[in-house]
């Protein structure tokens, strides 16, 4: 069950990279406007990460799972009125609603994944969990080219090709919900002090330095993936321009593909190397890719961008397992800040669309480049457990 709920937010996630290009097409708005469809999502993240932790702690994984399908399914509803309302501003009214039902999800289904297990293969564990993700990363950009991108042009109403994938997978995400209220499933119960005797509060998560350090990480890693989806299609049209925008949404598809074949080989290289390793590795990589993406050299950047999403695939979940690593009763509260940092996405997007507008998009993968390099830096020291100070 776990799998299909990570493809279910996966798929969210990648759709907005056509919504963004979709806007700046049909409205006619600025790069850093259009940055606004991530900071909709993403933001919802800030808002709503802590009182997901808190209904976790109240109700559990699985109510907080369910009440976070059943938010998510009513926010992809809402794009049937909103395409009569026609406003970009519902449209991200809509996206916000959708956030707060995956940050539910993710807050539940992150920690849950790394608990069900010995603590010293948590990283792995949750890797291969996320790999699932990829699915929802890939089938994202693919349907969203065909429907939304790919939709009929001469329809007055422009909003319109929005309507049905969102329905569909507001049917979809619904019908998971009901299936799930009728799934037995273990209950985690990390026990109410954490592993230094504290009373599980949220303020007692500052005593430990990597948990302080995972979460500037994660921060930092979904504003770079945040960013570099966001404007791959913007980036390939304007760098290759025999590629339309329908056709550069299936290029981002693809680069779904590694991203999704880098988490199972993620998973199980993590069997032989240490997790930390990797993903200082991974992000060292991605900075000099980043330098070839921002060169403009045609297919060589391509394949840079391609192979960005392939080490990008681990980090998030090995920043997330590394984070609230012995934090005991203090799991569930680690876990929304660190779903918190999300918001990451929320910031990248209007950044790197204000540098393309007075420069070129090229120019505005050096703030990706800025943040792998401080990933690297967690991977190799940040990442250390200490005593609580």
């Amino acid at each position: 069950m776990l799998p299909l709920f990570f493809s279910l937010w996966g798929f969210a996630h990648s759709l907005l990279d056509v919504l963004n290009k979709h806007f700046q097409d049909i409205l006619g708005i600025t790069k850093a406007r259009s940055g606004w469809v991530q900071a909709a999502l993403y933001g919802g993240y800030a808002v709503m990460a802590i009182p997901a932790g808190l209904i976790m702690n109240r109700f559990g994984y699985k109510k907080g799972i369910i009440f976070g399908l059943l938010t998510y399914a009513f926010g992809a509803f809402l794009f049937m009125p909103a395409a009569h309302i026609q406003t970009f501003e519902f449209t991200l009214f809509c996206l916000f609603v959708i956030a707060c039902g995956l940050t539910c999800l993710e807050t539940a289904a992150n920690p849950f994944s790394t608990v069900l297990g010995p603590s010293e293969t948590s990283e792995q564990r949750l890797n291969l969990s996320q790999s699932f993700n990829g699915l929802g990363w890939i089938m994202g950009p693919a349907i969203g080219g065909l429907l939304i991108l790919g939709g009929n042009s001469n329809d007055p109403n422009k909003f319109a090709s929005m309507t049905l994938p969102y329905m569909i997978i507001g049917t979809l995400v619904l019908l998971v919900a009901i299936l799930f209220t009728v799934t037995r499933m273990p209950e985690i119960h990390e026990g109410e002090f954490d592993a230094h005797g504290d009373k599980g509060k949220f303020r007692d998560l500052l005593k430990y330095p990597h948990f302080k350090y995972a979460v500037i990480s994660q921060f930092l890693y979904v504003a770079a993936q945040t960013g570099i989806n966001s404007f791959f299609i913007n980036y390939v049209t304007e760098t290759m321009p025999q590629f339309s925008n329908e056709k550069a949404a299936y290029l981002l598809s693809l680069g779904f593909v590694f991203f999704m074949a880098g988490r199972f080989s993620g998973s199980i290289m993590m069997t032989w190397f240490k997790p930390n390793q990797m993903l200082a590795l991974y992000a060292a990589i991605n900075v000099l890719a980043m330098v070839f993406v921002i060169l403009g050299l045609g297919w060589l950047s391509l394949i840079a961008i391609y192979t960005t999403y392939f080490c990008m695939s681990i980090m998030f979940p090995t920043i997330f397992a590394l984070g609230i690593k012995d934090l005991g009763g203090l799991t569930k509260k680690g876990s929304s800040f660190l779903v918190m940092m999300v918001a990451g996405g929320a910031v990248c997007p209007m950044f790197m669309g204000w540098i393309a507008d007075i420069s070129k998009m090229a120019f505005g993968f050096a703030v990706p480049l800025i943040c792998f390099a401080f990933i690297i830096f967690f991977g190799l020291k940040g990442y250390k457990v200490k005593s609580a100070v």
